[in-house]
């Protein structure tokens, strides 16, 4: 026991007081789903008091966020902004157009990158068609994670719990005809998207568009954000935007290493 006690101390000692608040969040945020202090002070070893009072300073200030168990936390709304503007760093981003712009031209349609928001997909970053005819679907738009195919693609890599929990509270807002608006349709949808590694919209998000999404991927095998092409479905079905599947990987694959350098 005081063998374990001086490991501690000797933890402690080792994380300077100005680091303490940044290695917790980077803590919370390799986890992925929502954690306990005492899940996070494993890895910290803390003492008891001070990681409840860094988790309290936390939440106050924004970085995070209680979970609904309301002993857990996950990043909160200034943690999640941090890393988008992280993500839109110009050296990073000068590198990510690159890859998206070559994309974007080799399929001949739209291509944008989205990553999960509280409240749907946050369109990050879009290259648009030379096509006069387009989806004018700017950076910084938000749109719903059921009838989206990035949307889709994000849920079909929630744990099943979670999964779960949120088609019981989320609102399947029926945008078209052809939106899945039962947690059964959707349910069945998410399977297939995890089975084939890619997601579709088939005009369920809005009348007369198609989309392809793939994930891009993190260091440890997670979700980070999601690839797109998009097109009116006049010029382009689902099925069609699919025969471009293999250079959308591509491209996901070599943006993930971009992310991870």
């Amino acid at each position: 026991m005081a063998m374990a006690e001086n490991d501690i101390a000797d933890t402690t000692a080792q994380i300077p007081t100005n680091l303490r608040l940044l290695m917790l969040l980077e803590e919370v945020a390799r986890a992925g789903v929502p954690v306990t202090p005492s899940v996070v002070n494993e890895n910290l070893g803390l003492p008891k008091p001070t990681i409840h009072r860094l988790f309290a300073t936390a939440e106050a200030e924004g970085f995070l966020q209680r979970d609904i168990d309301g002993r857990s936390y996950s990043p909160g709304r200034r943690m999640r902004m941090l890393a988008i503007n992280t993500l839109s760093s110009e050296r990073v981003r000068t590198v990510r157009l690159a890859v998206l712009k070559s994309l974007a031209m080799s399929v001949g349609e739209t291509c944008n990158i989205a990553i999960p928001e509280r409240d749907g997909m946050f369109y990050l970053d879009r290259v648009e068609t030379h096509w006069p005819l387009r989806i004018q679907l700017p950076v910084g738009t938000q749109v719903p994670f059921h009838c989206t195919a990035s949307g889709k693609m994000y849920l079909s890599t929630l744990r099943p719990d979670y999964l779960d929990r949120f088609l019981r509270n989320y609102n399947l807002e029926q945008k078209t005809e052809h939106t899945l608006t039962t947690a059964q349709a959707l349910q069945a949808e998410l399977r297939l998207t995890r089975e084939r590694g890619y997601s579709t919209d088939d005009q369920e998000f809005m009348p007369g568009m198609t989309a392809i999404a793939v994930p891009i991927l993190d260091d440890r095998g997670r979700l980070l954000s999601t690839l797109s092409i998009h097109a009116p479905e006049q010029r382009r079905h689902v099925d069609e935007l699919v025969e471009h599947l293999g250079e959308l990987q591509r491209a996901a694959a070599e943006l993930s290493q971009i992310v991870g350098r």
